[in-house]
């Protein structure tokens, strides 16, 4: 059923989905608690140009990704190499692309804790780091786990951004999406369907995630 070819596509899909989930915990957890937090008036204007790729179009992103990181822009001249139609460069796309899918949910996560846990921890000579730790992550929890798991399947679902940034190289930059637009392409329609078939396994089984954890949440609420 799966070739040598599909098995490289599907484990090069999941490896970008993993190092990208984890870039965007790493980025998203505190942006996602500033944006909770902050009373900077310009906070919002940075959660709209978060969000902004749920609403643009792949291409346009990864066409403006493509500028920013070719051979001439100042990005490739800070980090000294060009990142487009490499691994590097589609991690930087697809956390871009998915970040508001792994920020929003942890933001709303944060910010529906209210004040009492704060005012309690601060009774207990608790400093920030230790309220952060110890108070904040533990309550916000099922929105980060929400977050992650979104941020990893919707890394592999992108199509767009991959495209325009990746192309498709095999064992570099082709992942499955890329994969089944090319058998679509090519009238392999066999290895279309058994692809698709685990895309669309994985996208019910996230979905099916997100509202254990939803109902999980709520049930310990209550």
């Amino acid at each position: 059923m799966f070739d040598a070819a599909m098995i490289e596509t599907i484990l090069l899909t999941l490896e970008l989905a993993a190092v990208t989930t984890v870039v965007l915990l790493v980025i998203g957890v505190p942006l996602a608690w500033w944006l909770a937090r902050s009373k900077a008036w310009g906070k919002e204007i940075v959660a709209v140009i978060v969000s902004l790729p749920i609403v643009l179009p792949p291409t346009v992103l990864g066409f403006y990704l493509l500028i920013a990181m070719g051979p001439h822009s100042p990005f490739t001249a800070l980090i000294g190499q060009t990142l487009p139609f490499t691994f590097a460069g589609l991690v930087v796309g697809s956390t871009l692309y998915s970040l508001p899918f792994v920020v929003n949910p942890i933001r709303n996560a944060f910010e529906a804790m209210g004040e009492r846990h704060w005012e309690a921890a601060a009774t207990l000579r608790a400093g920030p780091l230790d309220a952060f730790f110890n108070v904040a992550l533990p309550l916000a929890s099922p929105g980060i786990l929400t977050g992650a798991i979104l941020g990893f399947a919707h890394t592999m679902g992108e199509f767009g951004v991959v495209l325009m940034i990746g192309g498709s190289i095999p064992g570099e930059t082709k992942v499955l999406s890329i994969a089944i637009f090319e058998f679509v392409e090519t009238l392999e329609w066999g290895k279309a369907h058994v692809l698709a078939g685990a895309m669309l396994v994985l996208s019910f089984a996230v979905i099916l995630a997100m509202r254990l954890i939803e109902t999980r949440f709520k049930s310990d609420l209550s």
